[in-house]
């Protein structure tokens, strides 16, 4: 396994701890106010760190796994290049989520994370397949 996908992989790992950590953060602001731990208003920003982690935690886990079993089968640039997209997507849709003032409206941070995840997602999918 290269440096770059053992790099990309433990930056995407950073990344939800420090996620869950911020939602935790929100939770215990939240209780020390005495307020709602389930908020539904899509701009309350506990919902809003509580999404973000979770979308975190759908994608990350399942790009992680897929990085490693392409990198038992294959190795390269394009893996390499994959390694990259994967984790700035899920950066740029992180910093997207967390700096919209509401979870109703996207914007092209949030949208551009979500749509080079897909497309390295699917990537790696195709690679694990081809390669084996």
């Amino acid at each position: 396994m290269s440096t770059t996908v053992i790099t990309c992989i433990a930056l995407m790992a950073i990344l939800l701890f420090v996620l869950g950590a911020n939602v935790t953060r929100h939770r215990a602001m939240r209780g020390a106010n005495g307020g709602p731990q389930m908020p539904t208003d899509p701009a309350d920003r506990l919902l809003i760190a509580q999404r973000a982690h979770g979308n975190a935690a759908e994608y990350v886990p399942t790009l992680v796994v897929l990085l490693v079993v392409c990198s038992t089968l294959t190795e390269g640039w394009w893996l390499d290049a994959l390694a990259i997209a994967a984790a700035a997507a899920r950066l740029l849709h992180a910093y997207g989520m967390l700096s919209s003032k509401t979870l109703a409206a996207h914007g092209p941070v949030r949208d551009s994370g979500a749509m080079v995840t897909y497309a390295a997602g699917i990537a790696l999918g195709v690679t694990a397949l081809v390669a084996m």
